[in-house]
């Protein structure tokens, strides 16, 4: 039997520019080597892109998911 106590669940922290925790959680899967600057300009930039050529990105994101 374990001696420590149980771990506690963090909560999914919400990206700074939207404030979406389902966009805050798929940077942080996509982050690699503690890179979350790299991860975050990946994603605006893919953001950016569906801004100019359809319209809200949140709405296509939560779509693709």
């Amino acid at each position: 039997m374990s001696r420590r106590r149980r771990a506690t669940r963090r909560e999914v922290t919400p990206d700074p520019k939207y404030g979406d925790p389902v966009v805050g959680k798929f940077m942080a899967c996509l982050m690699y080597q503690g890179k979350k600057s790299v991860a975050e300009t990946t994603v605006y930039d893919a953001f950016d892109r569906i801004s100019q050529k359809s319209g809200d990105p949140l709405k296509v994101f939560h779509g693709a998911l």
